[in-house]
């Protein structure tokens, strides 16, 4: 059966192309094979995938690589099911993404039909903007507002889902409804800041001694602008994750190991496009003293969740920053420079110590490598325009200090493990000429394991490196520690390398300290591939250690969970 260029099937096709959108990942179905092969013939490639989960995965990671639209096409019932993890993922992230669906012909709803669901009662708390579009003179409008929803014009960024039923994307949009408004790529918009906030901004900053900045997914398009700031103000700078790699490693603000004391010492701290969340203590005093804050965001949730700035900029970060360093101008900072400077050495120190360490860890008493071996020798490899993807439980804890990257992504704020693969492969197609490591517990390989399959068929350039201890490891540490007791928390020992081979795809078992260097060699000259590191289960992470396993009442970690019992408990102030 053709599809009419007229349909809806072809005007979402039409619109996706116009928009800039190069690939879509999905997995075909029935309900939507219309906009599956109109796709197609606008030339949008498709990017196949075996699980609908890492369809949205891909589109979340290409859209936090990119800054554009990231796009998941999935069919209905259990593949809307399957895509919500996903979809939560990206809400939480507060990414970019589209994702397209299709329901039951109108005459079969609700009548028992194959995948008959009401997808948009599922996902409509997890989007911006969740409809059934069962007019074919609507769909225009509701798929540029759909679009304009995930990339937060005049809201927070995050998922937005879309729907037609069959029927629907066979039928002819009219032509007075086919206009050139819907297809058009819009302009960014820019918000500018008030120039009084600015300004008490300048003298906050200015007038403090212990400035420490912290930067998140707001401030990915402002990295020039950070990096002047710092460098006029003389500020410190810690980096959590969503905008790793905004700020060079070697800046000279840069204080990352030194992120516990510089925490609870600074005496304002600017928030640029950050939340305050379980990363940084939800803003307690408990741990961030008596310090005041100044929050620079382009939607609320970045300006006033959990501690009130005291002063507060809505403004694009860019923007913000720009004119807070007009309103500064030339006057001297009263940054305590002794202060600023012991934390950068102490910093240094410690990179160098973590460096030496790594490179020296010992094997377990089983004999196996330790996971620092593995990560020091992937860190001499991959180069110094790499795109690094970090994912695991226990893993991440080792891998999100020893790599280090020029972008790098994580599991993100909720935890997502699993995403390691499929955010590895959209990197891998977004950006063919750079380097794309990804460094994963084998627990969370297991997630999207199948995606290798979808790697090679995509002739996708990445590197898998698979983290091997046979176990969820953080919960075997808190089971034995809390519990005196393992119970089912091990893994095999499985040959991950044996399985990617089945696919077609280069990959090695790596099993000591000799074949490891060699191994990454290969595997990089030959990607798509896999290294299959077995290591020992023996190695503590830091996130065991400090008790983020066992999840305490008020805060993430046991030291901040104590210092909160205390604070509230009026023993210490802030």
């Amino acid at each position: 059966m053709k599809v009419d260029p007229d349909s809806v099937a072809a005007w979402v096709a039409r619109v996706l192309r116009r928009r800039g959108v190069e690939r879509v990942f999905a997995l075909c179905g029935g309900h939507i094979m219309p906009i599956w092969m109109r796709l197609d013939a606008e030339g949008v490639r498709i990017v196949d995938v075996r699980d609908e989960r890492a369809a949205v995965h891909m589109a979340q990671a290409h859209a936090e690589l990119t800054g554009t639209l990231g796009v998941a096409l999935v069919t209905a019932g259990p593949g809307v099911t399957n895509a919500m993890t996903g979809i939560a993922n990206a809400h939480v992230s507060r990414a970019p993404v589209l994702i397209i669906s299709g329901t039951n012909p109108m005459a079969q709803e609700n009548r028992g039909g194959l995948q008959d669901l009401d997808h948009t009662q599922l996902v409509r708390a997890i989007t911006r903007y969740a409809r059934t579009v069962r007019d074919p003179a609507l769909a225009p409008a509701e798929l540029d507002e759909a679009i304009a929803r995930a990339l937060g014009e005049a809201g927070e960024p995050g998922p937005a889902y879309i729907d037609f039923p069959t029927d629907v994307v066979r039928r002819i949009v009219p032509k007075p409804m086919q206009r050139e408004e819907h297809l058009r790529a819009k302009p960014r918009p820019v918000l500018r800041p008030d120039p009084a906030r600015a300004a008490e901004a300048a003298d906050l900053l200015w007038g403090a001694k212990r400035v420490l900045v912290i930067s998140g997914r707001g401030a990915r398009g402002a990295g020039p602008e950070l990096v002047a700031l710092l460098d006029r103000l003389g500020a410190v700078y810690l980096d959590t994750g969503e905008s790793r790699g905004l700020v060079p490693d070697s800046h000279p603000s840069v204080v990352a190991a030194m992120r516990g004391a510089v925490m609870g010492d600074a005496d304002v701290v600017l928030t640029v496009g950050r939340r305050l969340d379980f990363q940084l203590a939800y803003g307690s005093p408990a741990v961030f003293g008596a310090a005041r804050f100044v929050r620079i965001g382009d939607v609320a949730g970045e300006l006033r969740d959990n501690r009130r700035g005291e002063v507060e900029i809505l403004a694009t970060p860019a923007e913000a920053l720009r004119a807070v360093l007009d309103a500064a101008g030339n006057r001297t900072a009263a940054i305590d420079r002794a202060w600023a400077e012991k934390l950068r050495q102490g910093h240094a120190e410690r990179a160098r110590k973590l460096r030496q360490t790594m490179a020296s860890a010992p094997a377990g008493g089983d004999g196996k490598l330790h996971p620092n071996r593995g990560l020091a020798a992937l860190q001499e490899a991959m180069g110094e325009d790499a795109i690094a993807i970090v994912d695991g439980g226990d893993f991440l804890s080792f891998a999100r200090v020893g790599l280090s990257a020029p972008t790098m992504l994580d599991p993100g704020p909720f935890g997502c493990i699993g995403v390691g693969v499929p955010y590895g492969i959209a990197a891998s197609l977004a950006f063919p000429d750079r380097a794309v490591v990804v460094a994963s517990g084998d627990g969370a390989f297991g997630f999207n394991a199948m995606e290798v399959d979808t790697a090679v068929r995509h002739k996708a350039p990445v590197l898998i490196v698979v983290a091997n201890n046979g176990a969820w490891q953080i919960e075997v540490h808190d089971q034995t520690v809390t519990y005196g007791k393992v119970v089912g928390t091990r893994l095999q020992f499985a040959d991950h390398a044996a399985m990617a081979r089945g696919f077609g795809m280069h990959a090695e078992r790596v099993e000591t300290e000799a074949a490891l260097k060699p191994a990454i060699a290969r595997a990089l000259a030959n990607r798509p591939a896999l290294l299959d590191v077995v290591v020992t289960p023996e190695a503590v992470s830091s996130d065991a250690k400090t008790g983020l396993a066992w999840v305490p009442d008020l805060q993430p970690l046991a030291a901040w969970d104590e210092a909160e019992r205390k604070y509230r408990a009026g023993e210490t102030s802030g």
